[in-house]
């Protein structure tokens, strides 16, 4: 579904970006992306869903390339950055109504999505209030549930469990799950190691810009081992304890 070839992209000036990044992601795959602070996860992130241009390589969704088709691509796709840029002069249900109207979905299938995965979240309740005066526990729930109203076949998330209560985590790694079973794939950086080795089937690291490791979670977390241990082996200076 979703295929990175040889991803390279240098921001000027500076020895920042990432090179040579090839990985596929799979009908059905929960593909975790780790790495420490500054190592290229959102770089990659942001080339994938076309925010970024890149040097070299190419990026496919669904055999189309983001380069020569963003639209088409887009429309098969959903991000969620790590702290969602809202409108915050708009209620929450305008600005959902806004995000469905982008892509066209039926006013019948918004209503379904809307109450089914704002009701899952609890907080159908707050659709009302201006987006303003949400907590950022809040809006990111609104900016899931915004990413999920035109039923995207993959999904990208930026270190979406951060601000969420553990009730709202469960509840997404549910969705996550869901969507997954029925044919999509999510790919998602994330810090929360024990989160990311119970829920991914495949993982990748990523240090200083470069693919250190990539496969499925079984054969990288070896028996006796860790996700947090290995990726302290193999990321980080120090071997874990």
């Amino acid at each position: 579904m979703l295929r990175i070839k040889g991803l390279t992209k240098q921001y000027k000036g500076s020895n920042k970006g990432v090179v040579d990044i090839s990985l596929a992601i799979e009908s059905g795959d929960i593909y975790a992306f780790i790495g420490h602070n500054g190592a290229g996860k959102t770089t990659t992130l942001k080339c994938v869903v076309g925010i970024h241009g890149f040097d070299k390589g190419e990026i496919y969704i669904n055999g189309t390339s983001i380069k020569e088709n963003p639209l088409l691509c887009k429309k098969e796709i959903a991000y969620i950055p790590d702290n969602p840029d809202l409108y915050e002069y708009m209620t929450g249900i305008q600005y959902l109504n806004f995000i469905a109207d982008i892509f066209e979905v039926s006013a019948a299938d918004r209503e379904m999505r809307i109450e089914k995965y704002a009701g899952e979240f609890e907080f159908i309740d707050s659709l009302g209030d201006l987006i303003s005066s949400y907590s950022h526990g809040m809006k990111q729930k609104l900016a899931i549930v915004s990413a999920l109203v035109h039923n995207p076949k993959i999904l990208i998330l930026d270190e979406p469990f951060v601000g969420l209560d553990p009730k709202a985590a469960v509840v997404l790694k549910g969705i996550m799950k869901e969507l997954c079973q029925a044919g999509g794939a999510i790919f998602f950086s994330t810090h929360v190691l024990d989160v990311a080795e119970k829920l991914c089937n495949k993982v990748a690291i990523i240090k200083d810009g470069t693919l250190i490791a990539s496969g499925m979670m079984d054969d990288i977390v070896k028996q006796g081992k860790t996700l947090e241990s290995i990726f302290m082996e193999v990321a980080c200076d120090a071997k874990a304890d």
